[in-house]
């Protein structure tokens, strides 16, 4: 059966493929509602849409050239009174925004659908900025020009350069969203061939997101019956096929949906060779598990190839850039916070008996229990008998160490840990042993937060998601923030989360 349609629209049309596909098969053909006639050809359309990923790259680089003229500008004013050489922001502007935008766009990140999907490749673009960025200091070092650039242009440049790739980016987002919702050009021009049930979910699926896709056309494929014998299935299925052949051919898409199940090898196979005669995109349609899976892709591990669902949270050159940071950064501050420490550990003597420290199991990377430390700040009595969490005017807190833990001051000996190589600057807060066991049985993919090192803070915290979880409610949406933050780690988050961790509020909120 075939069947003439959009996703859009009310006024049903008819076609003579879909006459034909019903005198052929001697049934009535079945038709969706067409929302407006196509204006644009299948080869204007692709010609508007490369228009489109052309004006979406100039304006990337043309916010990379004003960063680099405001980045001149302000740090000659500010330094020397003067906004300096023009030519030399714009030159330097220049080489920078090529070397970002070039492979940008042989990985179509200018295209319309990669728009829509930002920010999920905001990582990429800061790598890809970062390394633009040393390529053009080498450069310049070759050529001798390195001198001519004070280094306070080129960390500010680097910055707001950035900065601007975000905001054209949220910019050229927005406006791709309002040409899919509106409707202004197809996206892409789909056929789909398959069972009734799986054409018309992949049809209400388009539909229900604006996707921008305009479905110009479906072929059913009919179920085998018991009563058939299997030469006549064969016949069926034989005559299916040439005629969803046909009608693709005539309504020339640009991407053909095959709707079958995976475990139909043999069908599929047949579809596949069939529609390799058709100048299209021939896609599988995904088994419905793989939907939760955006980043899934077809790899291959030496003889054996294989469909990857989920990478491993951070690539081994990630790793070491996290761990390299860590170090630093842990070592740095501990040796800048001696005496800052001494200090409180002599108001924690003063204030109550006990040791200084506070030291408990807690599970960490690949749940492996480590010894985290903290400053004390309770009464010996409260790290006895059974675990609970600290409450609001909680009893147990000690008079400095109310202070302490109202401004995070009591995590401060976890750079220790970070030192050692057991915690992270950044990542999801460990907690009691006794909090995973209970929620991991209660909270969908808990378990996922030990994927990465544990933090001092972490996304979660920063967001408004600290201290006491009473309910699974409030930790399912703790695990969903720290499961955000693996999913898109950057060092650039890092610091973000850094930062929001020292000046923003929410990081203090709910502190007992």
């Amino acid at each position: 059966m075939y069947i003439d349609g959009s996703i859009h629209g009310a006024s049903a049309t008819d076609g003579t493929a879909g006459r034909l596909g019903a005198a052929r098969r001697g049934k009535t053909a079945a038709r969706w509602p067409l929302a407006r006639i196509n204006l644009f050809p299948h080869g204007q359309a692709g010609v508007l849409r490369s228009l489109l990923s052309l004006a979406a790259c100039l304006v990337e680089v043309g916010a990379i050239l004003s960063a680099s003229v405001l980045a001149g500008m302000t740090y000659h004013l500010t330094r020397y009174g003067g906004v300096g050489s023009l030519q030399s922001y714009l030159e330097s502007g220049l080489v920078v925004a090529f070397l970002f935008a070039l492979p940008a766009a042989s990985r179509s990140t200018y295209s319309i659908d990669a728009l829509l999907a930002f920010p999920s490749g905001l990582r990429r673009a800061f790598a890809l900025w970062t390394l633009a960025f040393l390529v053009a200091l080498g450069l310049s070092f070759i050529a001798k020009t390195s001198a001519d650039f004070s280094r306070g242009v080129i960390l500010l440049f680097y910055v707001v350069g950035f900065g601007a790739i975000i905001v054209a980016r949220l910019a050229l987002m927005g406006a791709a969203r309002e040409i899919a919702d509106r409707g202004t050009f197809v996206l892409r021009q789909v056929f789909l061939v398959g069972r009734e049930a799986d054409v018309e979910a992949f049809r209400s699926a388009c539909a229900s997101v604006k996707s921008g896709l305009r479905i110009v056309g479906a072929s059913l494929l009919r179920e085998g019956t018991r009563g058939n014998h299997a030469r006549e299935e064969e016949e069926e299925l034989a005559e299916d096929i040439r005629l969803a052949v046909s009608v693709a051919r005539f309504r020339r898409p640009e991407d053909i949906f095959i709707m079958l199940p995976w475990s139909d090898k043999m069908t599929i196979e047949r579809c596949v060779d069939a529609f390799l005669t058709v100048p299209a995109s021939i896609h599988l349609d995904p088994e419905k598990i793989l939907s939760r899976f955006e980043n899934m892709r077809v790899t291959r591990l030496g003889p054996v190839v294989g469909l990857n669902l989920a990478r491993e949270p951070l690539s081994t050159l990630e790793v070491m850039v996290k761990r390299l940071f860590d170090l630093v950064v842990s070592g740095l501050t501990l040796a800048l916070l001696g005496p800052f420490f001494v200090l409180i550990a002599l108001l924690i003597k003063l204030d109550s008996r006990g040791p200084v420290f506070f030291v408990q199991q807690r599970y960490g990377f690949n749940q492996e229990p480590f010894p985290i430390f903290k400053f004390r700040s309770m009464t010996v009595s409260a790290s006895q008998g059974e675990f609970r969490q600290a409450t609001k005017d909680d009893a147990r807190v000690t008079a400095v160490g109310r202070y302490l833990r109202r401004w995070n001051l009591d995590e401060l000996p976890q750079l220790i840990n970070v030192f050692l190589g057991e915690m992270s600057l950044v990542g999801p807060r460990p907690h009691a042993l006794q909090h995973d066991r209970t929620f991991e049985q209660r909270v969908a993919l808990y378990a996922r937060r030990h994927n990465v090192k544990p933090g001092i803070t972490g996304w979660a915290q920063v967001s408004g998601f600290r201290g006491e979880t009473s309910t699974d409610e409030m930790m399912r949406a703790r695990v969903e923030h720290d499961l955000y933050y693996i999913d898109n780690w950057s060092l650039w988050f890092d610091l973000s989360i850094i930062w929001m961790t020292m000046f923003s509020g929410k990081a203090y909120r709910n502190a007992h």
